[in-house]
This record gives structure tokens, C-alpha cells and sequence, in this order.
């Protein structure tokens, strides 16, 4: 703590301050280094690895990825920022060793949420694996390996993660369990008040597909909003038929945008889908970008009335590069169009409420500036650079309980993770 005090006061961390342009309800951002090295590994487009809390005070949990003891190796741990700016580092253990896992773009990256105990709850470096879950035993303690406590019986890979309103937590993880041609997407609750964990439902599996988990988002009432793709069985970069499901815990009922109660699991038949299949657009099971038209990334958030607002990259038919898309759920069904297609994207998406409008975040591929924000001003999309001169390639944004978008970005080039603010 000493040393990291010190960092701070002799200015040794990278504070940036960027104009936003008019409408966006905000008149400046700040960007800060955080003080702790971070492994090349610690790079993601479904995770979940950021969180807040406070309303007098404010705290950002950044999980990540830092350097294991040889290469190819990493050890995992939240990078804690308190209320007056001071940063420290809680590492994952299993007892008194440090939890070290290979690297494995794209599937060891962890995800987190704080209960409303105050216990931090991490799941990391999961690829068809038996979970890796940590949790600390007391309120911003260190977490420790509590695996035992999770359903047992199957393998798991992309945990994404939410707190409900009540301090409960609920994960949406993809599960090998079925040997017949499917991986499932399973939801999963921590009763915060018994301090135990179930599994509440299948909530979406296809004969010959696997479900790719991207988010999870709670409304006011309570009530879960889920967004997931599918991509052929086993698994393929490029996924297709983006899809929406609400799920209320109060009756344990499911159902799509427009209130039509639905059956969990959903299928392909049955699921509320938010980008459709284009004309050429089919399923192919491959281990790389096959081409054509589909769905990388997506996330999601909720307007003033609680409905669901998705950002997602999506290859149109005949581009040779991903669009950044909106959905909005209007009378008519979802309404799509395009935020930005001047450039190609990186896998990193994400997007908040402020005010009366979504602000998009997404990362350009290449470029001097690659992370950006677009809100449209009713004239059209608006973009702003997010990190001027920083090759940031992938992202996080969190609007904490203070209405500010908290922002996760990761500089791979330079090993550098920053934390921002953006009113």
C-alpha cells in the first residue's frame, strides 16, 4: 500500500483528460493506469470482468489476468480503486498459492460481481474446464478456490456474470453435459442470504449447436434480461442469430421482448431472435473466421423503461469486415442499425444508458485511436475517442450506481490496463 500511495503522489500514473462533445452528458473523461502489471492473455469479448458499487462512496473491481511465473502461464487477480483514488491488488488463491492457469486467448479470461455482502465472486480460466470459481470469505477479503460449490457433473466455458437487486448473483455459463450434439446455455443463482449456489434452469440448447453467452442485465423489478448467440456444433468464431430471453425469479417464468411467455430451454425454434439469418448466411463449424455473414460480440443495457438496448457486431452480407449494431425492441419488433461501419473492429463491444440515450463503445482495429464511444445526436452517430495515442484492443464499461460509465481498456501492445470515468 505504501508503494502504491507513493506511485500516486508522484504522479507516476497516466491521467488523460478528454473533451466529449455536446449531448453526451458529460463535459470531460479521465483515464488512469492501473498500477499493477497485466498479462498479454487478459483479452476478452464475452467477459464480465468489471464492477462497482457505492452511492456516498465509490469502489470500480477490475479483474484481470497478471503474469504467471513462466510464460504462457497467468495468475488472475481484482484490481481494487477505493473512494479516494488508491488502488490495491486482491490476488486469487488457491490457499496459500497463488491460482495460476494457462493462457488461452479468447477462453481464460475471468469474470466477477460483488454480492450484496460485500464478497467478491470471480470465475476464471474456464475453457471446457471444471469450474475455477473464487469467492472472498469476508466482505473485500482475498477470494479463495470454493469450485466444490457449484453443480458438479459438467465442464464449463464463458461465465458471465450480474447482481441482482436483492445482492443475489446470477451466471450464465456454456456447459458440456450432453454428449449428443449440444452445448447448452445454464443459468445459475448465489443466494446471498443462504450462501449457496444452484442450478435454476437449461435456459437455451439446439441439437447441433453450442450457445455463446454475452450478457446478463437486471431491470429494477428484478427481472433477468439474457443475450446469447449460437454457432455450430462444437464450436466456430462466427456465430449467428443473436437472441434475447427475459427471465423473472419472482415466478421462475420465461419470455421474449414482447411479454410471450416461452419455455426454457429455448431453441432455435422457439428463441426471441434479435438478428436474423441473411439470405447467405449459414451455420459452419470451423476453428477460424470462415467468412460470410454472422455475429461477433454483443452486450447489452436497459433505456428509462427498462428495455433492452444490445450492441453487437455484426458481418453484413458481401462486407469483409464486422458493423457495430444496435437492436431496440420497439411495438414493431427489433428495430437494427448500424453505429458504425467505416473501419474494421476488434471483438470488444459494450454499452450503457445515460440520460435519454445509449452510448456504444467498441475498439477499431487499427489506428493511432482505436477506442471510441458513438451516441446518436438524432442527426446520426456521433463518435468520440475514448484514449487518444493508446492501442487499446479490448474493453469493459460499467455505469456505476453514480451514474458514471466506469471504463476497463487493455493496451495488449504495452501490457497496460487503464481505468476511466466518463460523466
Amino acid at each position: 500500500m505504501k508503494k502504491i500511495k507513493q506511485w500516486k503522489l508522484g504522479l507516476m500514473m497516466t491521467v488523460l483528460m478528454l473533451m466529449l462533445p455536446a449531448g453526451t452528458g458529460s463535459a470531460a473523461a479521465m483515464l488512469e493506469e492501473v498500477p499493477f502489471p497485466m498479462d498479454s492473455s487478459n483479452q476478452a469479448g464475452w467477459w464480465a470482468p468489471l464492477a462497482t458499487y457505492g452511492l456516498g462512496y465509490e469502489y470500480a473491481y477490475m479483474a484481470y489476468n497478471a503474469p504467471g511465473t513462466i510464460a504462457g502461464k497467468h495468475t488472475v487477480a481484482i484490481a481494487r480503486r477505493d473512494n479516494n483514488g488508491i488502488w490495491s491488488k486482491l490476488p486469487l488463491m488457491n490457499g496459500t498459492a497463488p491460482a495460476e492457469y494457462l493462457d488461452d486467448l479468447g477462453h481464460n479470461q475471468p469474470s466477477m460481481a460483488r454480492d450484496g455482502s460485500g464478497r467478491f465472486h470471480v470465475f476464471a480460466s474456464m475453457h471446457s474446464n471444471p469450474w475455477q470459481y473464487f469467492r472472498s470469505d469476508t466482505v473485500g477479503g482475498i477470494p479463495q478456490n470454493h469450485s466444490d460449490e457449484l453443480p458438479q457433473g459438467m465442464t464449463v466455458t464463458y461465465p458471465v456474470l450480474a447482481t441482482a437487486p436483492n445482492g443475489d448473483l446470477y451466471l450464465m455459463a456454456r456447459a458440456d453435459k450432453d454428449p449428443a450434439g449440444k452445448r447448452e446455455a445454464v443459468l445459475f443463482r448465489w443466494n446471498n442470504a443462504e450462501s449457496v449456489w444452484s442450478q435454476v434452469k437449461v435456459i437455451a440448447a439446439h441439437l447441433n449447436r453450442s450457445v455463446y453467452p454475452d450478457d446478463l442485465v437486471f431491470d429494477a423489478s428484478g427481472d433477468l434480461h439474457i443475450l446469447f448467440e449460437w454457432a455450430y456444433f462444437a464450436a466456430s468464431p462466427l456465430r449467428h442469430q443473436l437472441s434475447y430471453l427475459k427471465y423473472s425469479p419472482s415466478t421462475g417464468g420465461f419470455s421474449k421482448a414482447d411479454g410471450t411467455p416461452v419455455s426454457a430451454p429455448v431453441s432455435l425454434t422457439t428463441a426471441d431472435i434479435v438478428q436474423p439469418m441473411a439470405p447467405s448466411e449459414a451455420y459452419i463449424q470451423s476453428g477460424s473466421d470462415p467468412g460470410g455473414p454472422g455475429v461477433q460480440s454483443a452486450k447489452m443495457t436497459l433505456d428509462t423503461l427498462g428495455r433492452p438496448v444490445i450492441a453487437y457486431r455484426y458481418r453484413e452480407e458481401g462486407a469483409t469486415s464486422f458493423s457495430v449494431k444496435q437492436a431496440t425492441y420497439g411495438t414493431g419488433g427489433w428495430v437494427l442499425q448500424t453505429v458504425y461501419n467505416a473501419a474494421p473492429t476488434t471483438a470488444a463491444i459494450d454499452v450503457t444508458w445515460a440520460g435519454n440515450a445509449a452510448r456504444i463503445y467498441y475498439v477499431k482495429s487499427s489506428g493511432s485511436d482505436r477506442a471510441f464511444m458513438a451516441v446518436n445526436t438524432g442527426a446520426g452517430w456521433t463518435e468520440t475517442s475514448l484514449a487518444p495515442g493508446i492501442p487499446v484492443e479490448r474493453l469493459a464499461v460499467d455505469r456505476s450506481p453514480k451514474g458514471i460509465d466506469i471504463l476497463y481498456l487493455v493496451d495488449v501492445t504495452n501490457l497496460k490496463l487503464y481505468y476511466g470515468r466518463n460523466e
